[in-house]
């Protein structure tokens, strides 16, 4: 009986230890971000959509619909979730970005939702999250399939702005902003997210946070925080305290849309009848399951939202990069490429560091077969 007391004892201790360790980091690791306080705070309160204490999105949504205990296990295996092989990345010249034209519209992906979009002259890279692994710290998470990006953090030019969808961990990176922010003219950013950048060195001047629907006006270029149909938070308890977010970008001749993460409903068509015809969408595909379908679109509604939003040109992002569900890796640009045909929908798929070109240059090589 001691025997088993002293081992009860133990185990105790030792929980303890741990949850203390994890109180610990939540509380003083700055990857976790800040909350917002004084007028951030009360600009939050009064939003529309915060209602309850936490944004809502538009149309009910169940963060887990059908969570399934047996497969958490599946979480901890590698198996055909992960490639075999480090994906081919196209390295970029330390020049790549001088002196591109100003009439022509490009954008480089740098992998997973990240892409550097270079209109009417102007540099705004797209939730450039750039970090190995898409967690607080690197022992959290899944490390990349490739093994180098496109151009080194260092490298990268200056940027005009960045624009941020929301504050998940593979989309807002710690440690790409903190490498990031001396190059950055302006980050744009929903409701909420800005106590993160802040926490991190941003200045607040280079700060707009914007809610659903607001416009603003960059050197001729018209940003619009658009709906999106997910969820945000970086630790256990801060779940829907800040907005997400979806991006109409529009040029002088090139309309542009980057869904961020979400779930599929009738957001896209709204979207598409107010802002569209689009000439290029970017659009989740990949890290979904029948367990969050209200949260991730299957690659099947990837497509659909395509038409919805009347988008000339798809690209398929938010895969090829990390194991972050449980499907192939390979499975969510396959599926999406099937129904493409189906509907008749112009899919590209560039390698990451391979450029698109609207109206020129549009890859759609089936690089992801060894």
């Amino acid at each position: 009986m001691k025997i088993l007391k002293m081992i009860l004892s133990l185990i105790a201790s030792l929980v303890g230890v741990i949850v203390l360790i994890a109180i610990l980091f939540i509380n003083f690791s700055p990857e976790f971000g800040a909350k917002s306080k004084g007028l951030f705070k009360e600009k939050i309160e009064k939003s529309e959509n915060f209602k309850n204490g936490k944004f809502q999105n538009l149309t009910k949504t169940v963060v887990s619909t059908d969570m399934k205990f047996s497969t958490i296990p599946e979480y901890f295996t590698s198996g055909n979730k992960v490639p075999n092989w480090s994906i081919p990345v196209e390295k970029l010249p330390i020049d790549f970005f001088d002196n591109f034209s100003d009439s022509l519209t490009r954008l480089t992906w740098f992998g997973h939702s990240a892409l550097l979009l270079e209109i009417d002259g102007k540099k705004l890279f797209l939730d450039p999250m750039l970090g190995s692994v898409p967690a607080p710290h690197s022992s959290l998470g899944s490390k990349r399939f490739n093994d180098t990006l496109p151009m080194a953090i260092d490298d990268l030019p200056n940027l005009d702005a960045v624009l941020i969808s929301h504050d998940h961990y593979d989309h807002l990176d710690y440690g790409s902003i903190k490498k990031l922010n001396h190059k950055v003219g302006h980050f744009y950013v929903p409701i909420g997210l800005g106590a993160h950048l802040r926490s991190w060195g941003v200045a607040d001047d280079k700060i707009t946070e914007m809610d659903w629907w607001e416009k603003a006006d960059f050197f001729g270029i018209t940003l619009v925080a658009t709906p999106a149909r997910h969820f945000s938070g970086r630790g256990i308890f801060d779940r829907f305290s800040t907005l997400w977010c979806s991006w109409v970008i529009k040029g002088k001749t090139k309309n542009i849309f980057f869904g961020g993460d979400s779930g599929y409903d009738t957001t896209f068509s709204e979207i598409g009848s107010k802002f569209g015809p689009f000439d290029f969408a970017m659009l989740e595909c990949g890290q979904y399951n029948e367990q969050w379908a209200q949260i991730h679109m299957m690659p099947e509604e990837t497509v659909q939202a395509s038409v919805d939003l009347n988008s000339k040109l798809l690209m398929p992002i938010h895969w090829g990069a990390f194991k972050l569900g449980l499907h192939p890796w390979e499975e969510p640009v396959e599926r999406a490429t099937k129904k493409a045909a189906e509907l008749n929908v112009q899919l590209t798929t560039p390698k990451i560091g391979e450029s698109i070109i609207l109206g020129e240059v549009v890859p759609h090589s089936k690089w992801w077969v060894k």
